[in-house]
């Protein structure tokens, strides 16, 4: 069973005010702290990194170990676009499991978890997510047939409307404080405070 992972990093970062995948955290940029979980989870068998604004600059910046970067040339749209990009570039996976270049304490072992449950769902699960605490977040693992529905997504929303309309596994990754987005300069400071 192929499992494609893919890192969304290509959103514009506006409320960030800067080039927020490049922010530097732990003396490396933020995004490298997802490429890295994602490279080191052994239940992905392919990563791709999906980059559009400051597309050159962030494919400089990273090292991309086992992912392949690909472009989002439409990324403007919003994390729907992202979102197409990467199921367009997992091919034939059976899975597409996807995290955000902005979640730095995204780890390898929360990504095969949910790869595991996955790999055991029943057919009619269309996808599985993981829960931190009380809340759902990523990673989130996609449905070979769930795929063409995403091709139908627009704007900047990502897949809840869509997981909304089908059978959703959800597994148990940490506790809520654990997982923690990058949306403004204050919250990254958070992270090194």
């Amino acid at each position: 069973m192929d499992v494609c992972g893919a890192v969304l990093a290509a959103g514009a970062g506006r409320r960030f005010g800067a080039v927020k995948q490049l922010a530097p955290l732990g003396g490396r940029p933020l995004v490298q702290w997802a490429v890295d979980a994602a490279c080191a989870a052994q239940a992905l068998d392919e990563v791709v990194v999906v980059v559009g604004a400051h597309g050159d600059e962030v494919r400089g910046a990273i090292r991309p170990g086992r992912a392949r970067v690909v472009s989002c040339a439409g990324w403007e749209e919003g994390l729907a676009a992202s979102l197409r990009c990467a199921a367009g570039a997992a091919g034939d996976a059976a899975w597409l499991v996807v995290t955000l270049g902005d979640e730095p304490r995204m780890t390898a072992a929360a990504i095969d978890a949910v790869v595991a449950a996955a790999r055991s769902a029943p057919a009619d699960v269309a996808a599985v997510r993981g829960r931190w605490g009380e809340r759902p977040g990523h990673p989130v693992a996609l449905r070979r047939e769930l795929l063409h529905a995403v091709g139908e997504l627009r704007g900047d929303a990502g897949a809840r409307e869509l997981l909304a309309r089908h059978v959703v596994l959800e597994v148990e990754c940490g506790p809520a404080e654990a997982s923690v987005d990058v949306d403004t300069p204050e919250d990254l400071r958070g992270l090194t405070s």
